[in-house]
């Protein structure tokens, strides 16, 4: 099982998070709506993932997915869309646009397009968009963390019930990687670019799961944002995974690996107790 958590340390071009999301076994009674457009770029299109039991008033979580702000595919996440949909959970994946065609602020604008849509259109798909919840790993991660912390991206946070970052990077300035040098070195004003830059009081309660020896995204990133957090007034709750590493807190969603890191179960925990308590 360590080998399969292993392929997400691969190069891009291996397309690591499409090859186990084939091999996986997924989560059943799930009905999916695919490709719908949220925007005009043919990239701005999203997936729904809902009970098949046609239920209605459900939660909706917004899930995005990592790739360094330069690779990625929704389809490559299904075993999310499928794990949380099982559960009770209407599930919308988005795909955005990527580096290098563009680069910061637009793809988070781009989530921030699929957010609006969610929230004006779920309702048809049995969602609630009185109850949503922000999630993403990794770049995802950072992406919806800095949609909950910049009004600049016009989210209405009246509807944010939760936001769930898994192994996010969310103070990595000065930018010294390749990812981050290219998505965001040339913006004039990089300290706007950090989520621990942007906390203030008001925020919805914050979930932050990261492994202990991730060593593409340091532990560090999650402290100092929960830190912040903290001292705002936000109900943040950070949770370290003992020898976990950067594709551990999104493997471990999926139904073979479940047994390795309690993810699942810690994250639906604590949205039982901010969404349905």
């Amino acid at each position: 099982m360590g080998a399969i958590s292993g392929l997400f340390g691969f190069a891009n071009g291996f397309s690591p998070a499409g090859i186990f999301n084939a091999l996986v076994p997924k989560d059943g009674d799930v009905a999916i709506e695919r490709n719908v457009a949220f925007g005009t770029d043919p990239r701005q299109k999203l997936d729904i993932y809902r009970p098949a039991n046609d239920e209605t008033g459900l939660p909706v979580i917004y899930f995005g997915y990592g790739g360094g702000w330069e690779a990625g595919d929704k389809d490559e996440y299904s075993f999310v869309g499928r794990a949380f949909a099982a559960r009770g959970y209407v599930t919308v994946i988005a795909d955005y646009r990527l580096v290098p065609d563009v680069v910061y602020p637009d793809f988070i604008t781009d989530n921030a397009l699929a957010v609006q849509w969610t929230a004006e259109t779920i309702g048809s798909y049995g969602g609630d968009p009185n109850r949503m919840v922000l999630m993403g790993h990794s770049a995802g991660a950072y992406n919806i963390m800095m949609l909950a912390l910049d009004p600049q991206f016009g989210v209405d946070l009246t509807k944010i019930r939760a936001v769930v970052g898994l192994s996010g990077p969310y103070d990595f300035y000065p930018f010294d990687v390749s990812q981050s040098q290219n998505a965001f070195g040339d913006f004039p004003h990089p300290e706007r670019t950090q989520p621990v830059n942007l906390v203030s009081e008001g925020l919805p309660p914050v979930f932050l799961g990261h492994g202990e020896d991730d060593e593409t995204v340091y532990l560090r990133n999650s402290v100092a944002l929960a830190e912040r957090m903290t001292a705002s007034g936000t109900d943040v709750s950070l949770k370290v995974y003992d020898g976990g590493n950067h594709a551990d807190t999104l493997v471990s969603l999926a139904r073979p690996l479940r047994w390795r890191y309690s993810v699942l179960d810690d994250v639906l925990a604590f949205l039982e107790r901010h969404i349905n308590g």
